[in-house]
């Protein structure tokens, strides 16, 4: 079996294309955007050259243009802050009393946990808001 460059194209970028879907990184996936415009220049009879010309020009400019992009969206949230990643944060605790220091002991979800106020008023007793989670601690704000 004679295997040409289209072949070969072909089947690398079906191995970047698994590649990526096991890793999920999807820059593989951009080079094999590459690698399938090599593929495209071999059916169009360009020499061996023309054809890594167009793979890597290609391929180089995907990968440019998705890293231009991801550097633009906005990053996520630290995890301690993040409501996404933390269900708790935003539900709300009830401080009875608050210690000199601005922190407290509250009862939340059946435990008793930390909290500390975050705040720019003085704490005062009452409904507080989970604003982050520290370990065990509970960030509380108004």
């Amino acid at each position: 079996m004679d295997l040409n460059w289209t072949t070969v194209w072909w089947i690398t970028a079906g191995v970047l294309v698994a590649a990526e879907l096991a890793t999920g990184t999807f820059y593989l996936l951009m080079l094999a955007v590459g690698v399938v415009a090599g593929a495209l220049a071999a059916h169009l009879g360009l020499s061996l050259t023309g054809q890594m010309l167009a793979a890597a020009l290609i391929g180089g400019a995907a990968v440019v243009a998705w890293h231009r992009q991801r550097s633009k969206a906005p990053r996520a949230a630290p995890a301690y802050w993040n409501p996404d990643v933390n269900l708790d944060i935003g539900q709300s605790v009830q401080v009875d009393v608050w210690s000199a220091d601005g922190n407290a002991k509250v009862h939340y979800r059946g435990a008793a946990w930390q909290a500390r106020f975050i705040g720019s008023a003085p704490p005062a007793s009452g409904r507080h808001v989970i604003r982050a989670v520290e370990g065990s601690c509970l960030l509380l704000d108004r």
